[in-house]
């Protein structure tokens, strides 16, 4: 019995990083906006990769795909590099006006689908 307990209480406390994740409808899917700018910064972490993409007068936060995710679709680390131009499709954030969820990025010509 004392082993079940140990099990259950290994269980709960393994869901906890999933019901910390965020859903999607904090983004406004009917606002879809396109960005091209310069990578300021960038992140290939999980849950989520990013970028700070900076665009005339403004710079995002832009929300990608898991580095999985992304890898399997041919997007490396090294190509969201500073520096780069990137173009992105996505929604932004509801409540945070400098953020962004990306539905595809294109960099150097090659467009990567990110959902």
């Amino acid at each position: 019995m004392r082993y079940l307990y140990g099990a259950l209480l290994a269980t709960a406390l393994s869901t906890g990083p999933a019901l910390a994740h965020h859903g999607w409808s904090g983004y406004d899917s009917d606002k879809t906006m396109n960005l091209t700018g310069t990578i300021r910064d960038a992140g290939y972490e999980h849950p989520h990769g990013y970028v700070r993409l900076e665009v005339p007068g403004k710079t995002w936060l832009v929300v990608l795909a898991p580095p999985s995710r992304m890898e399997n679709r041919g997007l490396q680390r090294a190509a969201l590099a500073p520096g780069k131009t990137a173009t992105v499709v996505g929604y932004p954030n509801r409540s945070d006006p400098n953020e962004l969820r990306a539905e595809r990025i294109t960099l150097d010509g090659k467009t990567t689908e990110l959902r």
